[in-house]
């Protein structure tokens, strides 16, 4: 299976000014985990996640002052969509991240999560499971 099979093509962009609670919120109401921020003066493509916002509160910084390019990350693995899953796991484990911006090109077209790799590998270990039993 590929990343393509996998990925969420609905990806939550913001912008760097973007304070960390309007993150939060458009990722809430998005049910996401990272959104892609998009800094089209400086680094390009990046990404902030839960993890990020969480860091950030637990410094006990300001959620309404505190943004988003701010608390980016910057040097971003990307996926491509013709990947394996198993080529992208590897690059989560490897890089101790959960989440994947999927380019084709240079346009991000979807983000991949191990959630969504989980999705796609338990009914396929399932099936095999009980057949092998």
């Amino acid at each position: 299976m590929l990343v393509r099979d996998a990925m969420s093509s609905v990806v939550l962009t913001i912008g760097p000014t973007h304070t960390l609670r309007q993150a939060a919120r458009l990722m809430a109401a998005r049910r996401v985990g990272a959104a892609v921020v998009l800094d089209t003066d400086h680094c390009g493509i990046g990404i902030l996640t839960e993890r990020d916002i969480l860091v950030s509160l637990g410094a006990e910084q300001d959620p309404d002052t505190e943004t988003a390019g701010t608390h980016t990350t910057g040097d971003v693995v990307f996926a491509a969509p013709s990947w394996t899953l198993e080529e992208a796991a590897e690059a989560m484990t490897n890089g101790g991240f959960r989440h994947l911006i999927v380019l084709d090109g240079h346009e991000p077209v979807g983000v991949v999560s191990v959630r969504d790799i989980i999705r796609c590998w338990a009914p396929v270990r399932t099936r095999a499971s009980a057949m092998a039993g």
